[in-house]
């Protein structure tokens, strides 16, 4: 558990739920934090209680429902108390779902908050990658973006100039991300009359941290993705 200085919102239809710079950063499960916000940063009269309260291995949890206007929202959010970790007495925990924004300051976040012991980072490379599926070029590039984030493998952001279009139809699939944001579309890859859904990705508009990877295309791990160095030493990946 950390307690995290940056201003933390929430918001549903324009109103504010809660405004924070004292949320509590919670592991309920390895890689994936939640926020548990103080009650005393919380707009309590938008929540209704919609549930007996249950034990829970952190405390009593009291399940609320969020109602802001015509908008009810039921088990939205639950209310910590009788915890054996101090200090989440009187915070609540709030389903991601139930918000329609969360902000950290002023940058949206999405799916849950970033954890503090993942580093993401995008550059430009020089190595030339190649993408193929069933032996069908899909994209080669001279240079990429090179994508590393912290226990995933290496991804490669391919410009759209590189990318063999004809090979690709648009799905409506759109995924979020809380590294890299929300995307902007997906690709499917079209190969002899045979569909392989969702096989590439675009954001247009990516978090600043990861800002070189906009109006780039990667591939799914179902692709075969090769670079080869400078020095022209060849290794295949799947990316």
């Amino acid at each position: 558990m950390l307690r995290r200085r940056p201003r933390v919102r929430g918001i549903v239809r324009g109103r504010t739920v809660f405004d924070t710079a004292r949320a509590l950063y919670v592991w309920e499960w390895p890689h994936y934090p939640q926020y548990y916000v103080p009650r005393a940063d919380v707009e309590m009269a938008l929540l209704v209680p919609d549930a007996d309260p249950v034990a829970t291995p952190l405390g009593e949890a009291q399940s609320h429902m969020l109602r802001v206007a015509d908008v009810e929202r039921h088990a939205a959010a639950k209310l910590f108390s009788a915890s054996p970790v101090g200090e989440l007495n009187d915070t609540l925990r709030f389903d991601w779902a139930a918000l329609d924004a969360w902000f950290e300051e002023d940058e949206q976040i999405f799916v849950h908050p970033r954890n503090p012991y993942t580093r993401v980072d995008a550059m430009r490379s020089r190595r030339t990658v190649r993408v193929e599926r069933n032996g069908v070029v899909l994209a080669e590039s001279p240079s990429p973006v090179t994508l590393f984030e912290t226990g995933l493998p290496t991804r490669y952001y391919i410009d759209a100039r590189d990318v063999r279009f004809e090979h690709l139809a648009p799905s409506a699939t759109r995924t979020e991300c809380p590294y890299k944001g929300r995307t902007t579309g997906y690709w499917s890859v079209v190969i002899n009359g045979r569909t392989i859904p969702d096989m590439a990705w675009m954001y247009s508009f990516p978090t600043p941290a990861v800002a070189p990877i906009a109006v780039s295309w990667p591939f799914s791990t179902s692709a075969s993705t090769s670079s080869s160095t400078a020095s022209r030493n060849r290794v295949r990946e799947r990316t």
